[in-house]
């Protein structure tokens, strides 16, 4: 293939289908026509012998082919921005702008306290605006709409090479009863935990958690007696119930200030919780935003290990 007659525009337009999966879309985050964008795809269809994306009820899916040079162009093109284009720092002190982010109710309750203070702190000027995320891939459709700037979550079921993340957050499992429940007295075996009832924290709504895929693993089950979208409501819940819940600890150490509760390690094998910070690709080199991740990075380990620090003191 002679590469000196090709337009470079052309894998611009595929850099932007690839990110936003949407001729339309794609056109206006290039500054073109919707028109324009669709013969740039023709062109690149023609050019590479392969119909690169295809039509789909959830918007243009990538052939292989297009996988395989998502990443090659992607990177080729920053490094064209790189050389050519100077990018003046981002003045976080005096910038005055809004951010929109995705955040479930446990980042939101572990993060924004010390985000917010390190902000009145060291840059007054920018807003923050929050979005709920009540489930693994509306952060990944937030952003793919360009609705928020960067997501805290448990990592998407298919991020396909667009989203990136890094772990931000990390938590356990605890088992939590009444203080006088008379399951508690002598500790928690498996055998006490199946016979008590249960509530499950599901955002999606389903009937059916990590607790449960354990015990299948194991040829047991437990019964429900509740479900519920938010992790929050379940310590005021068991306090009052003879009821067990397994949740994140955080949120049980937090709530012994106000409900009195037993924590246990739970009977099983659970593993370890994972909150990733997400941003779409196409926002990957942008001064602001790049300020905006590593700022958020920061405040989360500083207010991880506040809240270490008074759990140890508990």
């Amino acid at each position: 293939m002679d590469f000196k007659g090709i337009d470079l525009n052309l894998l611009v337009a595929f850099d932007a289908l690839m990110s936003e999966r949407n001729v339309t879309r794609a056109a206006t985050q290039v500054g073109v026509s919707q028109p324009a964008m669709s013969a740039a795809l023709s062109r690149l269809r023609t050019l590479l012998g392969d119909p690169l994306f295809l039509r789909s009820a959830d918007g243009l899916l990538p052939t292989q082919r297009a996988r395989d040079l998502a990443e090659p162009v992607a990177q080729a093109l920053r490094h064209i921005e790189a050389a050519m284009l100077e990018k003046p720092a981002f003045d976080a002190a005096n910038a005055a702008l809004t951010f929109n982010l995705g955040l479930p109710d446990y980042p939101s309750f572990v993060l924004l306290p010390t985000l917010l203070q390190a902000l009145q702190e060291q840059a007054p000027g920018i807003t923050l605006n929050v979005h709920a995320v009540n489930g693994r891939d509306v952060a990944v459709e937030l952003l793919d709409a360009g609705a928020i700037d960067a997501a805290v979550g448990v990592p998407p079921t298919n991020a396909d090479g667009r989203i990136k993340a890094r772990p931000l957050l990390r938590d356990e499992f605890v088992t939590v009863v009444a203080h006088d429940h008379p399951a508690g007295q002598h500790g928690m075996d498996l055998d006490t935990y199946l016979s008590l009832t249960h509530v499950l924290v599901s955002p999606e709504g389903h009937l059916y958690g990590l607790v449960d895929q354990a015990l299948a693993q194991q040829g047991r089950h437990r019964k429900l007696a509740l479900t519920l979208p938010h992790m929050f409501a379940v310590p005021a819940v068991i306090a009052q119930t003879r009821m067990t819940a397994t949740i994140l600890k955080r949120v049980a150490l937090h709530a012994q200030a106000s409900h009195p509760l037993k924590l246990f390690p739970p009977p099983l094998a659970l593993p370890e919780i994972v909150f990733d910070l997400m941003w779409h690709r196409r926002s990957d080199t942008h001064p602001a935003q790049s300020w905006l991740r590593e700022f958020i990075a920061t405040q989360a380990a500083t207010s991880c290990a506040e809240n270490g620090t008074r759990a140890s003191r508990r």
